[in-house]
């Protein structure tokens, strides 16, 4: 990396820093992890800024750390959610059926899949992307995400159709 580039992001990492974690600490709502995202941008920014010029790094910096907060709410929700379902309800008895759904072979199968939903998430276009994880990780309505995104309810209603057919192929692939 040029001395040029080191010294931009060196500028950027002075007059952003703070506000940078405090920006994704709104959204992850946990200091320490929001820190470490910031350092994960920075890094990516960095990666991103060898291969080619940026025209606005401050705006590249913060998207690329909103991405990386949100695909950790998704990977946590998406954990969440699944180790609820494999989880014995209370006062319901662990019966040979349902270990069984614990086998090692069920666990590795169900990290596959969700490993499958990650890579489909990661392959889709960043507006489409964008409304499915804004639908399914802070529950907007299409109507909120619209107007969030500054887009019709109908491109949104697409967008989020589009993640779930990319979704279902990768999973159906897997």
């Amino acid at each position: 990396m040029n001395r040029a580039r080191k010294t931009l992001l060196e500028k950027l990492f002075a007059e952003h820093g703070q506000a940078l974690v405090r920006f994704v600490a709104r959204i992850v709502r946990n200091t320490e992890d929001a820190e470490d995202i910031a350092q994960h941008a920075y890094l990516r920014l960095q990666k991103l800024s060898d291969e080619k010029e940026l025209d606005n790094p401050r705006a590249y910096l913060y998207q690329i750390a909103n991405n990386l907060a949100v695909d950790q709410l998704r990977r946590g929700k998406l954990h969440s959610e699944y180790v609820s379902q494999q989880m014995p309800a209370e006062g319901e008895t662990v019966s040979d059926d349902h270990a069984d759904h614990q086998s090692p072979e069920r666990v590795l199968a169900a990290r596959q899949q969700l490993q499958s939903i990650y890579e489909a998430m990661d392959s889709l276009p960043l507006k489409c992307r964008q409304a499915f994880l804004l639908h399914r990780t802070r529950g907007l309505s299409y109507t909120e995400i619209a107007r969030e995104m500054n887009t019709s309810v109908s491109s949104v209603e697409k967008y989020i159709l589009q993640a779930l057919k990319a979704c279902r192929r990768r999973v159906g692939n897997h």
